[in-house]
């Protein structure tokens, strides 16, 4: 037996006791006369002794060669510290083991960086040895916190009657909106696999079935350029219900919800706002909107425009925010928010302020056009009380609205309004079901092509199809969509229809979707579903912002695990097998 107990159990009450525990070596302090060694595993730290008094001369002397991350075994007598070396910290910080014997199990060498919680490693040396930073509590400690959320998701499905059941990686490429990840097949010649970047189909398939409550925490995959904290393999809680309405699956999934917030935050949620798509994008500017803090959009065109101010007048939205007390901002202080907006990544070509004073007057950098009751109607329509600013913006409604949000969020950052341990769960519903791709002319589907439209809603396909709303819904927490689903297609000739409008043959339809058509023919039920983010969720249950050190061995920007140094060129003979050739031009 390797240990008798872990590193981080032992106390007062095992004094006198022998035991035997293994596990690396943090740190030791060598006095001559005395050597101490904390022993580290998983469950915390045990301080051991030697003492050239009481120890094996053969023992004492092995114990000063140990190294940092040395694994060692070590067998002794649990005895009580001094008290002025007791650490009221620590479990086991009134203990220490008076070591007796000592195996070393594995030599190490030096590490490259510090395991410490707070280390002197920096993000690409500690990718590559994602290992080691394993053992660091910051990321240990977020790994079980992941195991806890996934084990309190199993547990509420669970009990609800879902089952668990497996559904295939290597699937049949269709069009979901991304690239696929695609698989070569030996056995049969010049095709391929594609990885799955949803188990959508299937999951109809298993309604179809009459597993009528499915859930799965599953691997999909997108073979899109990474941004803003993506992955190319993310894990989604991926669900699924037959003979329900959206209301029954947003009840479901509120549950849940509050669920993993009550057992694994101790928080109790109780209002879930529902907001409609349309409502959430002129009201905050995007579709997933942070509710923990005001500053919602007031759209200024009546008492901005038909004034002189070419700037407005030439918009299709003037649009301004209230940022609570900004109203003694310094000029050099605007000026450097009016180069933020003008960033590439923002795209303002400028912006206009108007200062609310404490006596109820107003100061605006546009006061040749605009006189104090002007100023007044923007400060009543954007809520802005005296010691506030109002910032505004103006161009096309769509990017005009995109610019503000992104100032909204920055104002909330530096504001302090983003509090990671406030949650403030909504639905947003009612999406469009199309969006129109202005380059090539078609409508996309907003979603995926299963999604329902409003039934109220089908005569508008022919006329106005971009005005059709989808029977889909969001959730989204702090500013994040953790959860994304809809009410799906269950029968052929509406799913036909909706294909017609995607831009798709009938010929395409049946190669790509026959498949599901077909089942659609053999008594497919009402249904609908839901997946949640796994790794985004628990990065903002962990009051995080990234999801990275949420995923044991994540992938860089590149896409690339730069641990294992993959992707990687393969050999001719497996090309050869594959009957693949490669025509890559040098550079």
């Amino acid at each position: 037996m390797y240990r008798s107990h872990n590193c981080g159990e032992l106390n007062a009450s095992n004094i006198n006791t022998e035991v035997t525990l293994a596990g690396w070596v943090q740190k030791s302090r060598d006095k001559g006369f005395m050597n101490w060694v904390d022993l580290r595993d998983r469950y915390g730290i045990t301080q051991l002794i030697f003492d050239e008094s009481r120890t094996d001369k053969t023992v004492f002397e092995l114990a000063k060669t140990l190294g940092r991350e040395f694994v060692i075994q070590v067998k002794g007598t649990v005895i009580e510290r001094e008290d002025k070396n007791k650490n009221k910290n620590m479990i086991t910080g009134d203990i220490e083991i008076l070591v007796t014997e000592l195996t070393i199990l594995n030599a190490a060498l030096t590490p490259p960086f510090t395991i410490e919680d707070e280390t002197d490693g920096g993000e690409d040396i500690r990718m590559k040895y994602r290992y080691l930073d394993i053992r660091r509590n910051p990321v240990k400690n977020s790994l079980l916190f992941r195991h806890k959320v996934a084990m309190e998701v199993r547990k509420y499905l669970s009990d609800l009657d879902f089952c668990e059941v497996e559904t295939p990686y290597l699937i049949k490429s269709t069009p979901e909106g991304a690239r696929d990840f695609v698989v070569p097949s030996r056995m049969n010649e010049g095709q391929f696999y594609a990885l799955p970047q949803s188990p959508q189909t299937f999951k109809q398939l298993l309604m179809v079935g009459g597993m009528d409550k499915y859930f799965q925490i599953v691997k999909c995959f997108r073979d899109e350029d990474l941004r803003a904290d993506r992955q190319p393999e993310f894990t989604q809680i991926d669900c699924e219900m037959a003979f329900v309405e959206q209301e029954d699956i947003l009840n479901v999934f509120e549950g849940l919800t509050r669920h993993l917030l009550k057992e694994i935050k101790g928080i109790e949620v109780d209002k879930f706002p529902r907001i409609t798509y349309d409502y959430a994008m002129k009201t905050y500017g995007n579709d997933k909107p942070d509710i923990r803090f005001g500053m919602e959009f007031g759209e200024l065109n009546e008492f901005a425009q038909h004034k002189e101010f070419p700037v407005f007048n030439a918009a299709e939205l003037v649009v301004g925010i209230a940022v609570p007390g900004a109203g003694n901002y310094t000029r050099k202080e605007i000026d450097g928010l009016i180069d933020w907006v003008k960033r590439p990544q923002v795209g303002a070509s400028g912006m206009v302020y108007a200062k609310c004073n404490d006596d109820g007057t107003f100061k605006s950098s546009v006061d040749k056009f605009y006189d104090q009751e002007d100023l007044g109607q923007w400060a009543k329509i954007t809520g802005a009380k005296p010691g506030d600013m109002i910032f505004v913006l103006s161009g096309p409604a769509n990017k005009t609205r995109a610019q503000l949000s992104a100032l909204r969020m920055e104002f909330a950052t530096r504001l302090g309004l983003r509090n990671p341990e406030v949650f403030a769960p909504l639905w947003v519903i009612d999406f469009p079901l199309l969006e129109l791709d202005e380059e090539s002319g078609r409508y996309h589907a907003m979603h995926h092509p299963f999604t329902s439209p409003k039934p109220e809603d089908m005569a508008l396909l022919e006329t106005e199809p971009g005005k059709v709303r989808a029977n889909a819904y969001d959730m989204v927490l702090n500013g994040n969509e953790i959860g994304g689903g809809s009410i799906r297609i269950h029968d052929k000739a509406t799913q036909q229809l909706m294909f017609k409008y995607l831009g798709f043959t009938e010929e395409e339809a049946k190669a790509q979707f026959g498949f599901l058509m077909d089942a659609f023919q053999f008594g497919a039920p009402p249904h609908g579903g839901l997946a949640f983010g796994l790794d985004r969720l628990v990065a903002i249950l962990g009051g995080q912002e990234t999801i990275r050190d949420f995923i044991a061995f994540p992938k860089n920007n590149s896409g690339r695990d730069v641990m294992i140094d993959a992707p990687a060129a393969i050999d001719e003979t497996q090309l050869k097998e594959l009957s693949i050739k490669l025509d890559i031009k040098q550079s």
